[in-house]
């Protein structure tokens, strides 16, 4: 079974920064701007909705998912 690439922690945590700061950031590996994916989520009929941020690399593949509201992983 083949392991998903990932950010690290650190890594994660600086790419949604600069997203909150309205800028496009950089992969921290490949140095190539990242691709943005808005997703929708949530039931709006049953109390909750989510707005997603997916951030990907389209050379190396990593990404980053989170809540576009709180700014944390989801």
């Amino acid at each position: 079974m083949s392991e998903r690439a990932t950010y690290t922690v650190d890594e994660d945590r600086a790419i949604r920064e600069r997203w909150a700061a309205g800028q496009v950031p950089d992969c921290p590996r490949c140095a190539v701007p990242l691709t943005h994916r808005a997703i929708g989520g949530g039931s709006f009929g049953l109390g909750y909705s989510r707005k997603r941020e997916w951030l990907l690399c389209p050379t190396c593949r990593r990404s980053v998912l989170f809540d576009a509201r709180r700014g944390t992983r989801t």
